[in-house]
């Protein structure tokens, strides 16, 4: 049996909470087309959970009105070696090599863990 790719994670089962981009705005204080451009610019991740409706991005993205503090650099090391925004989510909520899933080492302020493990990935 082979592994699922990370593009087939089934992303509402990894993903507990979800906000559509007007509830991150609220969250962050901004606008939504401001979320949108934060996605764009990897501060933020978002994808569809489930099979149809907008791009949410996971609750656990924001804390305290701010994104999660390395979350960016980790997004752009993702996205320098070829990930989407759904492969990311799914690698942040699914890898558990750290030890923890890279979620948890954002969370508790060790985000370097988790930024050189995704570095390690590229090569």
């Amino acid at each position: 049996m082979t592994e699922l790719r990370l593009a087939d994670q089934d992303l509402a089962a990894l993903v507990e909470d979800w906000l559509d981009r007007e509830a991150a705005a609220e969250l962050l204080g901004v606008t939504p087309a401001k979320v949108k451009t934060m996605v764009k610019d990897h501060e933020l991740a978002a994808a569809r959970p489930g099979a149809s409706g907008p791009p949410q991005v996971p609750a656990a993205f924001i804390r305290d009105g701010e994104p999660l503090k390395g979350l960016g650099g980790l997004l752009t090391v993702l996205h320098d070696g070829g990930y989407d925004d759904r492969e990311c989510i799914a690698w942040i909520f699914l890898d558990d090599n750290l030890p923890g899933r890279p979620i948890d080492a954002l969370l508790e302020n060790r985000g370097a863990e988790a930024k050189r493990r995704a570095q390690a990935m590229a090569f």
